[in-house]
């Protein structure tokens, strides 16, 4: 390239750095496959404890090829085998972390990066683009789940360290508002999300502002009797208990509130704004199927009492609807009881008056992020280990909480 430079006095720049960076990776991969050689142990290094009680004798150096950020490198190291159990065991796979596995630590590390951002086919693509990296599309699946579901139980653990009330001791400045928002995108197999936040002000016109960077999510596919104890312990890591002012958002469902009564009790309960607007635009459509404008003038009458806080009004409204059709009688009848069984957590000019949030799109731009532009693009079939997996790795990298996982990991 040098001499092609001095010849024409022209460089193709990304050619020239794609091959030194293939130069580099050559050798890099060179110099860590030499150190990589672990030499026979000695004398008083020939034995190992063994699981079954025994002991695990020395006897040989074998090879395993890993692929690392270089690319593939030689790894030779000791053999043990226990001659009473037959099971053999080599100390430094688990030293460098790639035991069963023929990926180092830092490919695994992209490959779970990659495959928790996009399809695992694309992350395959992205390995190869972005690291010189060819693996498969099957791998980044593999690594990707494994990692999550390490994530999932450990999430897991701290679930039951919180009910238990076995948790760190968290100190510091009083936590000015604490929000618990809920939520269940549609079409995702009862995938719940659950997201927590702090507000310390709000503008000029009394807006509420959330802080920035305070949200963290937590989801699954699980029941709302699992998905409970989840909530409460996010919310107990960040804080909910020196909480001066604790909010529970959900869209109503009663599911919600009943976990709220049983885990966060005396919080401030609210049904998202977005949420109740969408119910009141479900009964226009009903009553004025094809007919938009009589829909927007029911709904600009209908929708002021609910912005207002006049429910009973509201409810009222909906109660003296009547209907030739049964079906639509009924679904009015039902729209009216969420109304009426919602009141109390639909005061909006109450709520705005303390300054406090009423929508909850935080949930929704969750719901987004989290759950529909990973787990919902077209042709996607997941099992719910492996969706589980995913959106536990998901939620780990968008909190920013990837980094102590992985140090703790590796600590462990």
């Amino acid at each position: 390239m040098f001499e092609e430079r001095r010849k024409t006095g022209r460089l193709d720049l990304e050619a020239t750095e794609m091959a030194m960076r293939s130069a580099l990776h050559r050798a890099g991969a060179a110099a860590l496959s030499q150190l990589l050689e672990f030499p026979v142990p000695g004398e008083e290094e020939r034995t190992l404890p063994c699981s079954c009680g025994q002991q695990a004798h020395y006897r040989e150096l074998r090879s395993k090829l890993v692929l690392t950020a270089f690319g593939w490198v030689e790894v030779l190291r000791p053999y043990y085998l226990c001659a009473h159990c037959g099971r053999g065991q080599f100390p430094v796979d688990v030293e460098l972390d790639i035991e069963s596995t023929e990926f180092s630590p830092g490919v695994r590390r992209m490959q779970a990066m990659v495959g928790q951002e996009a399809p695992f086919d694309d992350g395959r693509e992205q390995m190869k683009i972005l690291a010189g990296l060819e693996v498969t599309t099957k791998s980044v699946e593999r690594t990707a789940e494994a990692i999550g579901t390490d994530i999932a139980q450990r999430e897991q653990a701290e679930i039951q360290r919180a009910l238990q009330l076995d948790l760190p001791a968290i100190i510091g400045k009083p936590i000015r508002r604490i929000y618990k928002v809920e939520g269940q995108p549609a079409h995702t197999r009862e995938c719940k999300l659950g997201c927590v936040f702090t507000q310390t002000t709000w503008d000029k016109e009394g807006y509420a502002i959330r802080d920035p960077g305070s949200s963290t999510y937590t989801g699954a596919i699980e029941t709302a009797e699992e998905f409970g104890p989840r909530m409460y312990a996010e919310a107990s890591r960040r804080g909910w208990s020196r909480a001066l002012l604790k909010v529970v958002m959900g869209d109503g469902a009663e599911w919600i509130w009943n976990i709220a009564e049983l885990h966060f009790p005396g919080a401030i309960e609210i049904v998202d704004l977005y949420h109740a607007r969408q119910h009141l635009w479900y009964v226009a459509r009903k009553l004025y199927p094809n007919d938009q404008a009589r829909q927007k003038a029911w709904m600009k009458m209908h929708q002021k009492l609910l912005d207002r806080g006049k429910i009973e009004k509201l409810v009222g409204a909906l109660r003296t609807i009547k209907s030739e059709n049964a079906e639509i009688a009924e679904k009015v009848r039902t729209e009216a009881d969420y109304f009426e069984r919602n009141r109390e957590r639909m005061r909006y000019p109450k709520f705005r008056r303390q300054h406090l949030f009423v929508g909850s799109g935080v949930i929704e731009a969750g719901c987004r992020t989290v759950i529909a532009a990973r787990l919902k693009r077209s042709g996607m079939f997941w099992t719910v280990r492996g969706a589980n997996a995913i959106v536990a790795l998901r939620c780990c990298q968008l909190n920013g909480e990837f980094e102590n996982y992985w140090e703790a990991r590796r600590a462990a």
